[in-house]
């Protein structure tokens, strides 16, 4: 048995693909993968924002129209990169366990700002941008686009003060961030993306591929996703939409923090099984 797995050619996405991979491998070692890269829009088109060149779809599309054509027989994304809706007879069949979800500020070794500094941050997400102006009111904004590895260099190199990453792409790159100063934010200090460090992967649905990731997903980060993706759903939350969402499990139930982008805060917990009308509840507060 072989399956093909789809990607982006990224160390990132190459990182996250061969952890798929390891978890296919421990369920099915005699299943034989290959892994087949793409380069998609939105790494093709480096010079402006994401919401300029066509939202989250520009990470996906022609993975997609890949998986569909039959070329690959699945897809690993960054769940936060997926856009509203999936292409057609396509569904997310599994997840990874959750990474370190936190958005973290990266700058030069030694250089620490206080919430009443003026200094420039490199970021094009609107969320970001929001959420970190309600943290540091005189922060100023500049778009920056490329993998983890050249926005450290950009910073090294000067063109911004500071950085906001996700921390579980550095972990995943095995980056050492020693020479440089780093602040992990919490979900209630800086809300993350929907599904922010989780990896998606995407299958035909009924598909051989799908039932094999289906029995290797893990279980409570997949509830997780379900109940962050309702909010993208609900809010049409695509690049233009500065929302974020976090959510955790503790025993039968879910709690969810949701954020228009603005540091408008709605949180509530459910039962599980009632997390949609919980995302329904808070959103609808927003």
């Amino acid at each position: 048995m072989k399956l093909r797995a789809g990607t982006r050619k990224s160390p990132l996405a190459m990182a996250q693909t061969y952890m798929v991979l390891d978890m296919i491998k421990a369920a099915f070692p005699e299943c034989d993968t290959e892994i087949v890269t793409f380069t998609t829009k939105g790494d093709r088109q480096l010079d402006r924002p994401l919401d300029k060149i066509g939202g989250k779809g520009v990470f996906v599309t022609e993975i997609e129209q890949a998986l569909q054509s039959g070329e690959i027989d699945f897809a690993v994304h960054s769940a936060k990169d997926l856009p509203v809706t999936l292409g057609e007879g396509l569904e997310i069949s599994g997840v990874c366990p959750r990474g370190n979800y936190r958005d973290m500020l990266v700058t030069k070794k030694s250089v620490v700002f206080n919430d009443s500094d003026v200094f420039t941050v490199g970021t094009g997400s609107q969320r970001r941008r929001g959420g970190f102006a309600r943290l540091y009111p005189n922060a100023k904004f500049a778009d920056i686009r490329g993998n983890v590895g050249t926005r450290l260099k950009k910073l090294s190199d000067g063109l911004y003060d500071g950085i906001i990453l996700c921390a579980a792409g550095t972990e995943r790159l095995g980056l050492s961030l020693s020479e440089y100063e780093v602040k992990e934010f919490e979900h209630w200090e800086l809300l993350p993306a929907p599904c922010q460090a989780i990896i998606a992967v995407e299958c035909a649905k009924e598909s051989k591929a799908a039932k094999i990731i289906s029995q290797v997903s893990h279980k409570e980060t997949m509830l997780r996703f379900e109940t962050e993706r309702e909010v993208i759903r609900l809010l049409g939350a695509d690049c233009t939409v500065p929302v974020g969402a976090y959510s955790e499990i503790n025993g039968e139930k879910i709690s969810l923090t949701v954020s228009d982008g603005k540091g408008h805060f709605a949180q509530g917990e459910k039962e599980i099984e009632k997390r949609f009308e919980l995302v329904k509840e808070l959103t609808d507060k927003l």
